[in-house]
């Protein structure tokens, strides 16, 4: 399997406070990789050294084999909030990522529209980000990420803001969406059912400072429904998520 993205050895301090400790992960092609732990294990601080807006302190980040270190624009880097842009239409905020690289506005717009389908946004193109429900504004938010990606994202918590239901709804969807367009996607989480319900690997960081406790590979089929979370399988995934977080 291809390796898209390596995070080899990252380490990071603080005002001489270690926040990070010598992290390794890696993603493979069209994979999708949670990053399970606490609050306070510098997870956001990884993702921020893997995206280039920060540099660690030791170690490197390799796009394909490319080392980008400290070099943000290669990957793009979904936050837990929307941020859609008030005033600009959904297929303007969606489009914003190759207007900014050059495409112009008519032609954006017209390769943005080709993805509101398989993404769930048809007939929402012209709607403003208050006339669209939370679950419809995370869609747009990832068509807009996936626009400005080369093939590998980051997700920061994409669902914590939803309630129950609609997270459920997109859970299914984002499973789906993501075996269509084939992005390799590396999200952070403190939620266990959903990374156990979304991950082809679950990378656990814990401790002060934050470092990789284990890597569990989640081979259970897909699609994996809600029955599924009700499984002997997913449940013995969660014993040992629990076990290894009250180890630590």
């Amino acid at each position: 399997m291809d390796t898209k993205l390596t995070a080899e050895g990252i380490s990071k301090s603080y005002d001489e406070n270690p926040v990070l400790e010598n992290v390794n992960i890696k993603l493979h092609d069209q994979e999708i990789v949670s990053l399970l732990g606490i609050s306070g294990a510098g997870k956001t601080t990884l993702f921020n050294i893997i995206s280039g807006l920060m540099q660690p302190d030791r170690g490197h980040v390799f796009l394909e084999g490319k080392e980008i270190t400290g070099q943000a624009g290669h990957i793009a880097y979904m936050l837990q909030k929307d941020l859609l842009l008030p005033y600009r239409s959904i297929v303007d905020n969606t489009a914003l990522p190759l207007i900014l690289h050059g495409v112009p506005k008519k032609e954006a717009r017209q390769q943005a529209s080709l993805h509101f389908a398989e993404f769930g946004l048809e007939g929402t193109q012209k709607k403003w980000p208050s006339q669209l429900s939370g679950g419809m504004r995370q869609r747009a938010a990832l068509l807009r990420t996936y626009l400005s990606s080369e093939g590998v994202a980051l997700l920061d918590e994409p669902f914590s803001a939803l309630d129950t239901i609609t997270k459920d709804t997109m859970h299914s969807w984002y499973l789906d969406v993501m075996q269509k367009i084939k992005l390799s996607s590396l999200f952070i989480t403190h939620d266990i059912d959903e990374a156990i319900l979304l991950s082809d690997r679950i990378y656990i960081l814990a401790g002060k400072p934050g470092t990789i406790i284990a890597e569990l590979p989640v081979t259970a089929p897909r699609p994996r429904t809600r029955e599924f979370m009700l499984s002997e399988d997913f449940l013995n995934y969660k014993r040992k998520i629990i076990h290894l977080l009250k180890i630590e």
